[in-house]
This record gives structure tokens, sequence and C-alpha cells, in this order.
């Protein structure tokens, strides 16, 4: 029987990706574990591995094409045995096989859209699962995710799997969470969250509208792209459904630069490919991703983010730095940056910025956090107030070190002045709180040396 490989879904709220290479033609053998073709999604492209063996015998969805729906039909395997011309032409009614996903160990990062049907329960003994599972079937799940659903209370043998073979994975686990579904206990949902609010709807004008408003051939259009597309429906979400305040202090950095300068002159050197060089060198902006996470650890009510039912403290300060990537940006985030040391994050933010750029992250390293710091220093901008990235409830918003003048002891002085601005999400951290949180950091900011210890 022909095996059908349909789209798989590469993060729980993927809803469509791009086909953007195949890695193999029609007529070749595959294994499991072969890498069959990359998938570009809103925000990384990555490789899909087949899950049976068997000989390609249809390309169905050719390489290039884009907004491909998740589970839509893509190639067809002929069976061992089985003659592949045969198979070609009659693929696409069998069961389908999907084609396994990268492991994706997603934090909760964005709320899939409220289906209420998508995780039903089955009402009565007799009937099947709405995960395709018959009652009393063995649900086939990795440790991690069962130990999740077990801590969650929820039914994992409800959940819907993506992995090989319907395997349920954390990432599903996740997802039915978040969505409310899955036989989730009241206590797992005030864990979790329920899904987010429908966004109000907002009346813009129509593309035709717009274009009547420009002389024809004065313009070129560009399609957006799933990136584009995802950005511009999170701000939406954001600016449409978080109600943002906006807090802003001016730091002196001029403690934190003589240190900065210490620390990089007594860096260790060590072999490269191209000689020796600093094992380490910081910047500015990895003394503000520490400062910010220990500053979230000295408030750990304002280390939390807003659901409907109940508000999630997180036990961990992850910080998500915005880096800018061609045609938008991407969040890559910093785990733990409260307990790294500065050499850590300034490596780690080097090789996730680099692996952002060549959209090579995978989602859990970009989906998830507690917060985020967006800098605009280093193209001179002063100050700026930034967009709220949910589940986040704070974002800083980080600006350039200039010379300014300030009063010290009735005299004016010459200093390197920073000013940060705090968005919050006034549901989650009041203005008090908001203040409590920017005063902590600035401390931070301005006796360095309190991160060190």
């Amino acid at each position: 029987m022909p095996i059908n490989i349909t789209m798989p879904a590469l993060s729980p709220t993927m809803e469509e990706g791009n086909l953007s290479k195949w890695l193999v033609k029609e007529g070749d053998k595959v294994s499991p574990g072969d890498v069959i073709a990359e998938i570009e999604t809103d925000k990384a492209t990555m490789e899909v591995e087949a899950v049976d063996e068997g000989t390609v015998a249809k390309l169905v969805v050719p390489a290039g094409t884009e907004g491909v729906k998740v589970n839509a039909l893509i190639a067809v395997l002929a069976a061992e045995g089985e003659d592949a011309g045969a198979a070609a032409k009659s693929g696409g009614g069998a069961a389908p096989a999907k084609a396994e996903a990268p492991k994706v160990e997603a934090p909760k990062a964005e709320a899939p859209k409220a289906e209420p049907a998508a995780a039903a329960a089955p009402k009565a003994e007799t009937a099947p699962a709405a995960n395709g599972h018959a009652v009393g079937e063995r649900t086939f799940a990795s440790p991690l995710a069962r130990r999740i659903a077990k801590e969650a209370g929820v039914d994992v043998s409800a959940v819907t799997g993506t992995g090989p073979h319907g395997r349920v994975v954390k990432a599903d686990v996740d997802a039915a969470i978040a969505g409310g579904g899955a036989k989730a206990t009241p206590a797992a949902k005030a864990s979790a969250g329920a899904p987010a609010a429908a966004a109000p709807a907002v009346k813009a004008m129509s593309d035709d509208q717009v274009l009547k408003l420009f002389e024809e051939g004065s313009y070129v259009l560009v399609p957006h792209d799933n990136m584009r597309k995802t950005i511009a429906r999170r701000l939406v979400e954001a600016k449409t459904t978080i109600p943002h305040f906006y807090l802003t202090l001016d730091c002196e950095l001029d403690a934190l630069l003589a240190l900065r300068t210490q620390i990089n002159a007594a860096a260790p050197m060590k072999k490269t490919d191209k000689g020796e060089a600093p094992a380490y060198k910081l910047s500015v902006n990895d003394m503000v991703i520490k400062a910010m996470a220990m500053a979230l650890k000295a408030v750990p009510d304002a280390n939390a983010s807003w659901t409907e039912s109940a508000m999630v403290k997180h036990k961990h300060a992850d910080v998500g730095v915005a880096v800018s990537i061609p045609g938008g940006l991407i969040t890559p985030i910093i785990r733990h940056a409260d307990e790294k040391t500065l050499s850590t994050i300034s490596n780690e933010m080097k090789d996730l910025a680099s692996r952002a750029r060549s959209r090579k992250l995978k989602p859990e390293e970009y989906q998830g956090g507690t917060t985020a710091v967006s800098n605009l220093g280093m193209f001179g901008i002063k100050d700026f107030a930034a967009v709220i990235n949910p589940p986040h409830a704070t974002i800083l918003a980080v600006g350039a070190g200039e010379e300014r003048a300030v009063v010290k002891n009735g005299e004016i002085k010459i200093a390197t002045v920073m000013s940060v601005t705090l968005s919050t999400d006034h549901r989650a951290v009041d203005g008090a709180l908001g203040a409590e949180l920017l005063v902590a950091f600035k401390r931070l900011i301005e006796n360095p040396m309190g991160m060190l210890v």
C-alpha cells in the first residue's frame, strides 16, 4: 500500500510552511531517519526526516512551493516490493504517514488558536478518541511527554501526537495544555493558562483601497513571506490585547564600561581556525541581559505571564533578545540567564545571533522566555518603547550610551548615560511593581560588580 508523506507541524503553532527544497528525487530509496526535505517556517529552515522505508514514487508538491498547509500531502512512498508507478497513481487515499519533525521541546510561547473540538475527549468508552486512538489502545508517548502530562493533570491518551507514527512528544502536551484541552485538570489550567482571548476586529483598508491612493506604475509589490505575516499578526495581537504602559529611567554607564574593559582585557586566549583569539568579548548588551535577568530574580512578582485563569509565575529568568534578520526579526532566548556568567551569556548570544541570521534556530531556542531585551543603541537611538512579545509581561528597550551633563552634589559633571524604557503588561505587572523592577535593573547597571558575585 502506498505511504503518504504529509507536511509536518514543526512547531505547536505552525499552520503552513514553504517546501524550500527536496533532498530526494523520484525513484530514490529512503530509510527511517533519512533527511528528505527542507521546510521553511516563519522563523527557521528545518530538515525533515523520513519515518518509513520505501521508494519515492511521487513528489506531489514541487520544491519552492509556498504556503503548504500542515498535513497536506507532499509525497508518496512505494512500500517494499510495491511498484513505484502504481503507488504514484494510487497514492493519496492511503492512511497518511507523517514525516518526522525535528525534536521540538518548545515552551508555551504562542498559544494556539482556540479550537474547542481539537482535543476533545471521547464521550463514551466505545467511541474512538479524538486523536485517532481507539479507547483502551496503548498511547505511544515520550517519557518526557508522559511526565509533563502527569504533572499537569493531562490525559496523554487524548493528546494528538505529531511525532513518528503519531507518537506524543513534549510539544504536543504543551500545546494541549495551552489550548485548555486534553482533559486538563483545573490545576493544570491554572498553571498553563487558557487560550488568549480573540483580538477585537480591526477594520483596515483593503489592498485595492490602498493601491488606489498611488499612481499606477509608481510602486512595486513585494509579497509577504511567512515571517512578515507572523510578525504582523503578533504585533496586532500584542497592541490590541495587551494594555501597555511605559516606564523610563536613565542609567549611568561609566562603572559598567570600566568593568567591561577589565574583564575583556583579562580574557584568556584560545586557539581557533584563524589563530588565537580571546575566549570571550563582552558587549554592553551582554551585561544588560544579565542585569535584566538578575533584576527579575530580585523582583520575582514581575517575572510572570498573564493568562485568563491564572498568573504564571516563572521560576527562572529566561531573557529573549531581539535580533534583526533579513525580512524581520527573531528573539532567541538565553535560558536561566540569571545563573550564567557574563562570558557564557556573551558566547551563547553570539552563537544564537549567528544561527538566527541564517534561519537555523530550533523552535525551542526562540519560543517562550519570560522577558525580552531590544537594543537599538548601536544605531544612536536615544530612547524608544518596544512592543511586548506575548507571553512575556515585560520588554526592555535600550537606547544608546552617550555623554550627557548630569548634576552631582550641586555640580555639573559629564557622565555616560543610557536611557531604558520598560514596556509592561498592566494586567500582570502594576505600576509600582514595574518601577521596582526597573530600579533593580538600574542598580545592577550602575554597580556592575553585583553581577559577578
